[in-house]
């Protein structure tokens, strides 16, 4: 686990956008438990804990390749009994960056883009109080909290052509 060095942000916060109740699994469940809960709760990502501390996270590309291939498309059960048989350790990243509730937005911003993830825990105190995603990010954008768009042109419509 990397908890990357930032600066305490006096501006927003990571604690004011991250998503405060966090699915996650065990590392001795199977990706078939992942997948669903994934599906069911529409989300791309879950921390992986073993005994609360948090060890990895696997996302919906770990899974997806941790499945057979899809020239057993037509063996819906034994893919089902595959699924159930691989655990969330075998597939997940162990190597996870995290940050601290007072980072700055644009810090946690600057990490998913750079290091090219979806989310980022949120850790405190060792412990697990939230998760950043790219979509928190976009509802800080869509709020229009601190952010001034460049004013656009407006276009003129265009009359159809005639054939």
């Amino acid at each position: 686990m990397k908890v990357e060095k930032t600066k305490k942000s006096n501006g927003v916060r990571v604690a004011d956008w991250m998503s405060k109740r966090v699915l996650a699994v065990e590392t001795f469940e199977s990706i078939g438990i992942a997948r669903r809960l994934m599906a069911k709760h529409r989300v791309n990502q879950l921390p992986v804990l073993e005994n609360e501390k948090l060890v990895g996270i696997v996302t919906d590309r770990d899974i997806r390749d941790g499945y057979p291939s899809s020239t057993m498309i037509n063996r819906g059960k034994e893919i089902d009994r595959f699924a159930n048989s691989v655990t969330v350790e075998e597939v997940m990243s162990h190597d996870v960056m995290v940050v601290r509730p007072d980072t700055s937005l644009a810090a946690a911003v600057g990490l998913l883009r750079r290091h090219r993830i979806g989310s980022l825990p949120v850790m405190q105190s060792g412990k697990l109080v939230g998760i950043i995603t790219r979509s928190n990010i976009l509802d800080f954008v869509l709020s229009g909290a601190g952010i001034k768009l460049p004013k656009r042109k407006a276009m003129k419509p265009r009359a159809a052509k005639k054939k």
